[in-house]
């Protein structure tokens, strides 16, 4: 899934990002907007992860 399917279906999306990363917050989501690059800031933020391990969790996340 790339970037351009992300964000037109973001909103059948939503659930699963909640479900896969639930310290997210519907604020959260709601900013998203699926911008792939804002999920991978939120779940830094969130998480207190670097980004190169935020980007990884969400390319898995993709490919699944």
């Amino acid at each position: 899934m790339d970037s351009n399917e992300i964000k037109g279906q973001w909103n059948q999306l939503k659930g699963n990002v909640r479900k896969q990363w639930g310290d997210l917050t519907d604020d959260d989501v709601a900013e998203i907007k699926g911008e792939r690059d804002i999920l991978i800031g939120k779940i830094q933020e969130r998480y207190g992860i670097a980004r190169d391990e935020a980007e990884k969790q969400v390319d898995s996340w993709r490919a699944g």
